[in-house]
């Protein structure tokens, strides 16, 4: 007796693979970051490119928090070093962390009068201010669909959240971040135990812009995930990778801003990367999540989980057994040439 195939299954038996095998869309980024002040920044923003480049994120812009004019030429030094300079670049205007740091000069960096890493933002005094270019990035883009890494200060994402009305969108910050972002990746605090530290841990993301870092943590409106200081101390970054995988082109600005920052045989914590990988990769397991609850930051700079069901909050755990597989992500992902352009 032969079979019979109801027309609906045979729809769905043709279609399935079809639907199965869609690839996804690049996950809508910005990065807000502190660079200059620690070098994992530089990594994590090599990563970046490296994800665009395998199709899985496209970098709407990048906003600094550390108010330092060499912040934003270096990052477009590195964004076009990668491919990329036509990234948009917005600046804070605080007065936090001034100074220029030990590698962001590279950007002025000339070899026979030619600048070693081409670009043409030569200072953040020519850049725009960080909230006006949020506002119009996130009046731009479709409904709860941008990810936002912060691995800096929060103090454009506070003054975002204070922002009026504008010419981008007639919607408060709050209102604008509530309706268009999905999802906040934050490196800050810290959740356990630090070792060889005494009582809560005072993380420096956290401490640097107190009242700002209070402000996201009382009033965003999306949830967020939190990448402690115990994430990234427990994954560092192997100095021979930064010794023998960036020696592909004469110079690399990654490798470079490394030996200038704390040069091998150092291991840099990982905390920037980590929180730019599950921003990107949510669902890859590389990390587990707590349970949900809300994150309070206290007078002193601690942050305090509260399980709470429904919570906004969840921080990052790093699984057992798992720290070389992520580790050897990281790698992968920060090493790639700025022309392997293909999808992997």
């Amino acid at each position: 007796m032969p079979v019979r195939i109801l027309p609906f299954l045979l729809v769905m038996l043709v279609c399935a693979p079809l639907v199965a095998d869609e690839p996804k869309s690049p996950v809508p980024l910005i990065f807000d970051t502190d660079i200059g002040n620690d070098v994992d920044d530089v990594l994590a923003l090599a990563m970046i490119h490296s994800l665009e480049s395998r199709g899985e994120c496209d970098l709407l812009g990048v906003t600094i928090t550390k108010d330092s004019p060499a912040a934003a030429a270096f990052t477009d030094a590195v964004n076009t070093f990668y491919g990329r300079g036509d990234i948009p670049i917005g600046v804070c205007r605080s007065d936090v962390t001034p100074e220029a740091g030990k590698f962001l000069e590279l950007a002025n960096q000339k070899d026979n009068g030619q600048l070693r890493y081409p670009h043409d933002l030569a200072s953040g005094k020519a850049a725009p201010d960080a909230v006006d270019l949020l506002r119009k990035i996130l009046a731009a883009a479709e409904d709860q669909s941008v990810v936002i890494a912060q691995v800096g200060f929060s103090t454009n994402l506070a003054n975002l959240l204070a922002s009026p009305g504008d010419q981008h969108s007639p919607l408060s910050g709050k209102e604008l971040v509530q309706q268009k972002v999905k999802l906040l990746s934050v490196m800050g605090g810290a959740f356990t135990q630090i070792p060889d530290h005494k009582g809560r841990y005072g993380e420096y993301n956290i401490i640097k812009d107190l009242p700002a870092s209070r402000t996201l943590a009382e009033k965003w409106p999306t949830p967020i995930i939190w990448s402690g200081y115990e994430i990234g101390i427990a994954l560092p970054y192997p100095h021979e990778s930064i010794e023998n995988d960036y020696g592909y082109v004469p110079h690399h600005p990654v490798s470079e801003a490394y030996y200038l920052y704390s040069p091998p045989p150092h291991d840099r914590p990982t905390w920037d990367l980590t929180s730019v990988l599950f921003a990107v990769r949510p669902d890859a397991g590389d990390f587990q999540l707590s349970e949900p609850g809300k994150v309070a930051i206290n007078e002193e700079g601690h942050t305090i989980f509260t399980p709470q069901t429904g919570g906004r909050d969840r921080y990052l755990i790093l699984p057992a057994g798992g720290k070389k597989r992520v580790i050897d992500t990281l790698i992968e992902l920060s090493k790639r040439p700025p022309d392997a352009s293909e999808t992997e």
